[in-house]
């Protein structure tokens, strides 16, 4: 089954993910200049926020890092290695996350950044004692080749991974991971209205100035920070067989999918990223939300309905409205079958829903909708 996600989410003066400049991301899109959160920036706000891990579990869920070297060391001082032994060899470590086995300068940390499910710093540990108790001394560590220690951790193509790997994959040079095609799209959010980039320019003030003379005055600092307010369309996609497959190896694959689709749905919606956060506070609901489900494997995203910039005198109301309007069109044009659609619209709006879908009167009948599919 394919589950696609269509989300409104009305944010007021954000910037909630920059470009190298510091303002806020744009793209061009129906002759218009938009807002932009990019798939980057979503994907990680979702799989690293606390609802997330408390929704699937903590251990469903695995960490992207450089500081593979680091994390095999402390399992293995917690299995009573030689502190000495350990320090010397984790510069081999820095060498297994690359293809040639190339160790790193910095011992600390590999050259490339991977994702790793616990399963894999399991193996890679498992590996790297057995040399550690060959070569019981600096000495003989220090012989020790980094791609030696590659060619001998095995079973990398059967090993499990972690769920967050399942839906995102990884891309990896090292033969002791396997890479992973990801189950899921996530597509860019854009803003379904045309934007206007602001500036705020603001002061830190001394506390301890009274102000009473010229010198006692004035501000300690000034700058400035970039923003705009945007209704973004968010659309994704997950494949819950492809999920399935890449958790082959994974105890309860079928279980974990189960809760993984509600989950996103719950996570999408009631997480938003955190740039700038403390000095705007964007944290908002979406005002519309849409999921089809569909046996037929065809994605289709609705970002079209907003080809047009929609006004800002009624956004929030013209934009579901173009959604839900736009989805009647596809339907009737394309008529591609789709087993469910469930559809959410706060009660604020009176918007009439998506012809041939459930109508839910909260967000969490929508998700429980949707969960019905899954058993």
């Amino acid at each position: 089954m394919l589950y696609e996600i269509h989300m409104l989410k009305n944010y007021p003066a954000t910037n909630l993910n920059r470009d190298e400049t510091g303002a806020p991301k744009t793209c061009e899109f129906g002759g218009a200049v938009r807002g932009r959160i990019s798939s980057q920036c979503l994907k990680r706000t979702w799989r690293t926020s606390e609802l997330f891990k408390e929704l699937v579990g903590q251990e469903n869920l695995g960490i992207r890092t450089r500081t593979l070297p680091e994390l095999v060391a402390a399992k293995l001082l917690e299995r009573g290695n030689d502190p000495e032994l350990v320090q010397e060899i984790k510069g081999k470590v820095s060498g297994i996350a690359n293809k040639d086995g190339a160790e790193n300068k910095d011992p600390s940390k590999t050259a490339q950044i991977a994702f790793y499910s616990n399963q894999d710093i399991e193996a890679v540990t498992n590996c790297v004692e057995q040399y550690i108790l060959k070569n019981p001394s600096v000495k003989d560590i220090k012989k020790i080749k980094a791609k030696d220690i590659l060619a001998d951790i095995k079973d990398a193509n059967v090993r499990p991974i972690t769920l967050d790997i399942a839906l995102f994959g990884r891309m990896v040079t090292s033969n002791a991971f396997r890479d992973v095609e990801a189950s899921m799209q996530v597509a860019h959010a854009v803003s379904t209205n045309r934007i206007v980039l602001e500036s705020d320019y603001y002061t830190a003030m001394d506390d301890m100035l009274d102000g009473q003379t010229m010198e006692n005055s004035g501000a300690a600092n000034i700058g400035d920070v970039d923003y705009n307010s945007s209704c973004y369309y968010l659309y994704a996609s997950v494949d819950s067989d492809a999920l399935v497959k890449n958790l082959e190896y994974s105890e309860d694959a079928e279980d974990i999918v189960k809760k993984a689709i509600p989950a996103i749905i719950r996570t999408m919606a009631l997480t938003n990223p955190s740039g700038k956060q403390n000095s705007f506070a964007g944290n908002v609901l979406p005002s519309a939300v849409l999921v089809e489900c569909k046996e037929k494997k065809i994605p289709v995203s609705m970002v079209n309905a907003f080809a047009e910039p929609v006004s800002n005198r009624e956004l929030v109301k013209d934009s579901i409205d173009r959604l839900a309007k736009e989805c009647n069109m596809l339907n009737r044009n394309y008529g591609i079958p789709v087993e469910k659609r469930v559809w959410f619209c706060v009660d604020k709006y009176e918007i009439d829903a998506p012809e041939e879908s459930v109508k839910c009167a909260t967000f969490n009948d929508l998700v429980n909708e949707v969960a019905k599919t899954l058993e």
